[in-house]
């Protein structure tokens, strides 16, 4: 690696500093076209032979624009530099002469040795040399990365680890490492170690990214290796008045000295009329809508009904110029965990041996809560290791456990014995369970306030506190979770020399592994299970076996032999634990319900936006089962759908099939040459073309995984993809990449004719928020990226509603009343000039006064076409969210098109017409009462100038008053309907077993997790 390129370790967001701010704020404001086109015309202004208006007219405008946006971009940029220096300005640990010195994240360089310690970021892509834990694994949080809050384990090179806090050795390492240049490709690092003459192999495990936090870390030392038209048909009039007339008038009206001919006179005139009816789209236009966008983006920073107390953190609108877009969303693309939902597990309910146990109240129980203005919860002070935190209502459940129960004692040993978290005790009684998902972290927690408390583990030994006495279980074998399996086991022996294997995993898997003598109890929990399923609970069926010592040797052999074979190595093992996981007899323990808690009023908002039509794809790479809970869950998915259709297939063949599949029944005529989408595609259009949209004979909904996927978004099927999806009603896409969450959002950009909008909260969402015409980030568990890569900001997706459907409505609906009055006030200002040329002899001259055309859109008629934007309400917020359906016009852009425009165009066309044709009409050759002549030009001026400013005012003034009697006869909206709950989960099952595809099974087997270091030992048959 050579580091002469990456010295500087500082981060630099900001595009300005003090000297270069003016000249290169000046030269992007520049590269815009409509400031191009007022420096053309500025410029022409400046010529006399062609212009006849002062060059003041344009050159004010065009410097309060310049002037306003440069002031927006500065304080833009200063609050970049305030972000870049706090980060910049964080201090760290740095090894430098055989001492530890602090430093700032800006001086670090290539080749530093740094100290990090717990909860502490990482300063930059360093090489882990060793930590404070055993074997020197270091626990990192890669959240503000890939959005992930499961923790990751990362390990040094074996040849550093023994370094391990020793200043004098870290001072000595004097290894050289070569590696591939820095990289976007979090997963994939390729490098060679060279120390003491030998090469060691590096990869990403090795590697601690600069954004990473360590965890349950108390130091760790790394090597830093990366930082850082009509003007011609008047031109044309006047050439014929010069040649006919104007030739022959030269005794009165000389030609300049330049005029040798009409011609040349004509085109002269040309670009004289160009600058006059330049006020067609004049320069304050833009300034206009640029205060307009400021001031809904205020609305909607200043919106207390979307500010979160509980975080302090109010909506952020991070680009002023989306604002009117909000109002015309068609599709939503939106995140799951941590955007639905909160990402926090909580133990809800379970079902031992036949018997329901709630943890929330009944409903007569909450009745009389609402009495007693209080829900008991069950008191868990007798056992001294609870975890404070967790809450319970069903006090039976407590009540069993102490009465002995046999069945409720195997449960929840089971869910403290069957399990991959690893636990520390800092202090007495005081543990921390980190699991590899937070599901897991719930059920142990569970079984912890239950009485039955993990509270250590070594690679052989599970020690647990039941009921108040220790007793340590030596683990024989742990049959980890994978995505195939969709279960775990652990095969322990008791402290009575039995042998017993706990299995936990998805209700579809494991019940297919029951003996038939469950039949009974498993049809009881399946019922329990479906009431799960309804309130879309993640759930899970516990089991046990328990196995004779000459079976598990037997096994236990197998087992090994599989682990050493060269061939098919996953299979056989697969096989393996198939045999011992078979045949549960009599073993069937029950089921747990976890709720991944959905965000306040998430259903609410699903169902809201989809009565404003506006369609809701959930974008996911969590695992299907989970996925389409959650979906039935907050109203995406509805029982009463017409069909669900699943993607599964593992090639284009099949993935194509499963779509027509889907396709024709939801319109048959889909598949038809005849159809006219089919017509229109077999000419190969070229791009871009668009979709329209399809209307099916029902409402559907599809699920398609990232595996086929993958297929579908290749050539020719991405089409079939995007057809079959946009007819569905809600759209599951999981297993997904973020990369896949761009393609899919790209794809429907590409074909569809409809604003996108994407919604998410982690790192692994900036990619998808970024490819959609509108980004949402959501502040939440998964670190701060989302946010900072969007265009809006909030903490709660249920805020998103009010955002579409009050404050984009009404910025949509404004800036489309703006734009057709402000066109109609120009038109009807501007074509008075092309009135007045058929009496001027086509001459250029200007019917108004100079300085009454520079001030006419900047102060005359600005404040009533500004009121309008800022403050027209149509209905209030009230109205917005009680009838969403208000919202489509938006969506087919009805409120301003090319036939709203041409209406404007005819009514200026009409408004200029009587404006010139009135007063020219009433002083023609007309005399005052004492015989003066009152028909000057300055006298005709005044009077169309004055009318004009009566007409465009009082125009505004119609629509306001309308507006304010919309408002007054609808201020108090109906209630909303209730909701029923439904009461069958119809076809849908809860098939949770866990959210990551592999657990931490081969690290504790393997004893590198544990605070003293164990003697190695085969642990193949441990897997």
């Amino acid at each position: 690696m050579n580091a002469s390129y990456m010295l500087n370790n500082t981060i630099k967001t900001s595009k300005y500093n003090v000297f270069n701010f003016l000249p290169l704020n000046l030269f992007e404001q520049f590269q815009r076209l409509a400031n191009e086109y007022f420096l053309i015309l500025l410029i022409l202004q400046l010529i006399p032979q062609i212009s006849s208006l002062a060059w003041y007219s344009t050159v004010i405008p065009l410097i309060v624009v310049l002037t306003i946006t440069a002031v927006k971009d500065a304080i833009d940029d200063m609050k970049r530099h305030q972000n870049d220096n706090q980060v910049n300005n964080r201090s760290v640990l740095v090894l430098m002469n055989g001492r530890m010195e602090k430093k700032k994240w800006m001086n670090i360089r290539v080749g530093d040795i740094i100290k990090l310690e717990n909860n502490q970021p990482v300063t930059a892509d360093v090489l882990l040399l060793s930590s404070s834990e055993p074997y020197s694994i270091t626990y990192i949080e890669t959240a503000e990365l890939d959005g992930e809050t499961n923790l990751k384990v990362k390990q040094a090179v074996s040849i550093t680890s023994d370094m391990e806090n020793n200043l004098k050795l870290l001072s000595a390492f004097d290894g050289e490492v070569r590696c591939e240049s820095p990289n976007n490709k979090l997963g994939r690092f390729t490098g060679i170690l060279t120390y003491k003459g030998k090469n060691h192999i590096l990869d990403h495990d090795k590697l601690l990214l600069r954004g990473c936090i360590i965890r349950n870390t108390d130091w760790c030392y790394g090597l830093v290796i990366y930082t850082g038209s009509m003007c011609f048909i008047l031109a044309i009039g006047h050439g014929i008045w010069e040649s006919k007339k104007g030739y022959y008038f030269q005794c009165f009206l000389p030609w300049k000295e330049y005029v040798s001919s009409s011609v040349v006179s004509a085109i002269l005139i040309f670009w004289s009329y160009f600058i006059i009816l330049n006020t067609l789209v004049p320069i304050s236009l833009y300034v206009s809508v640029e205060i307009i966008r400021l001031g809904n983006s205020c609305y909607i920073n200043w919106d207390q009904k979307m500010f979160y107390a509980p975080k302090n953190t109010p909506a952020q609108v991070r680009t002023t110029t989306l604002n009117e877009e909000l109002g015309q969303v068609k599709y939503v693309f939106s995140d799951k965990t941590g955007t639905l939902t909160q990402n926090i597990m909580i133990f809800n309910k379970c079902s031992i041996n036949g018997t329901l146990y709630e943890c929330q109240a009944t409903a007569e129980t909450f009745v009389l809560a609402y009495v007693f203005q209080k829900t008991e919860k069950v008191n868990f002070s007798y056992n001294k290791l609870a975890d404070p935190r967790f809450s319970f209502y069903d006090k039976t459940l407590v009540e069993t456990i102490k009465g002995g129960d046999q069945w409720v004692h195997l449960f929840f040993l089971a869910l403290s014995l069957c399990h991959t978290v690893m636990t520390e005790e800092k202090e007495e009684g005081e543990l921390v369970y980190q699991a590899q998902s937070p599901d897991e972290g719930a059920l142990v927690t569970a079984a912890r306030n239950f009485g039955f408390v993990l509270r250590s583990r070594t690679s052989e030994t599970i020690t647990v506190v039941e009921t108040g006495k220790t007793k340590v279980y030596k683990l024989l074998a742990i049959l980890d979770f994978s995505n195939v399996r969709k279960r775990m086991s652990v095969i322990v022996r008791t402290p009575e020399d039995r042998v017993m294997l706990f299995c936990k995993g998805a209700d579809t898997i494991l019940c297919d592994l029951l003996h038939p003598s469950c039949a009974s109890l498993r049809d009881v929990t399946m019922e329990h299970l479906d009431e799960f399923a309804v309130e879309g609970l993640r759930t899970l069926v516990v089991a046990y076996r328990e196995l004779d010592n000459a079976f598990f040797h037997a096994w236990s052999k197998k087992h090994n032999e599989a682990c050493l074979s060269l061939e098919n190595r996953e299979n056989k093992i697969l096989s393996v634990y198939e045999e011992v996981e078979k045949d549960l007899v009599v073993s069937l323990l029950g089921a747990t319900a976890i709720e991944d808690k959905l965000q306040d009023g998430v259903p609410q908002t699903i169902r809201t936006l989809n009565k404003a039509k506006i369609k809701i794809w959930v974008l996911t790479g969590d695992k299907q089962e989970t996925a389409v809970n959650i979906a039935y869950a907050c109203n995406l998915f509805e029982d009463e759908m017409d069909g669900l259709f699943f993607v599964e297939g593992k090639d284009d063949e099949t993935v194509q099939r499963e779509l027509r599949s889907a396709m024709y029944k939801m319109k048959p005529e889909s598949l038809l040459e005849s159809d006219p989408i089919n017509t229109y595609l077999a000419t190969k259009p070229k791009m871009p073309f668009w979709i329209p949209e399809e209307v099916p004979n029902g409402n559907y909904g599809l699920v398609i995984n990232g595996y086929s996927l993958a297929y579908a978004l290749e050539g020719n099927l991405e089409l079939e993809l995007l057809r079959t999806a946009c007819m569905c009603k809600g759209v599951i896409c999981c297993r997904m990449t973020p990369l896949q969450k761009a393609q899919v959002v790209e794809l429907v950009k590409r074909y569809k004719k409809e604003v996108t909008l994407a919604i998410g909260d982690g790192a692994n969402d900036v990619s998808m928020i970024k490819a959609a015409h509108i980004g949402v980030g959501i502040s939440g568990q998964e670190g701060m990226q989302a946010m900072l890569n969007s265009d809006f900001s909030f903490s709660q997706f249920h805020y998103l509603q009010r955002l579409l459907l009050v404050h984009g409505r009404w910025s949509y609906n404004r800036m489309c009343k703006f734009l057709s009055y402000f066109f109609y006030k120009n038109f009807a200002f501007t074509l008075v000039h092309f009135w007045y040329s058929f009496y001027s002899g086509f001459s250029a001259q200007t019917v108004y006064d100079t300085w009454f055309i520079t001030f006419y859109n900047l102060v005359y008629t600005c404040l009533p076409v500004l009121g309008l934007s800022l403050f027209d309400q149509d209905v209030n917020e009230a109205w917005s969210l009680r009838f969403p359906e208000l919202y489509e016009p938006g969506q087919h852009n009805l409120y301003f098109n090319k036939k709203e425009f041409v209406k404007c165009l005819v009514h200026g066309i009409y408004s200029s017409f009587v404006l010139f044709f009135v007063p020219m009409g009433t002083i023609f050759n007309s005399v005052s009462s004492d015989g003066k002549e009152i028909s000057d030009y300055q006298s005709f001026s005044l009077i169309v100038q004055t009318s004009l400013l009566w007409v465009v005012t009082m125009q505004v003034w119609t629509v306001v008053v309308g507006v304010f009697d919309t408002i007054h006869g609808m201020k108090h909206p109906v209630p909303l309907p209730v909701q029923r709950k439904l009461k069958n989960a119809g076809p849908r099952r809860s098939a949770y077993a866990f959210s990551h595809k592999q657990g931490f099974g081969t690290l504790i087997t393997s004893g590198k997790f544990m605070k003293s270091k164990w003697p190695r030992i085969n642990s193949c048959h441990k897997k």
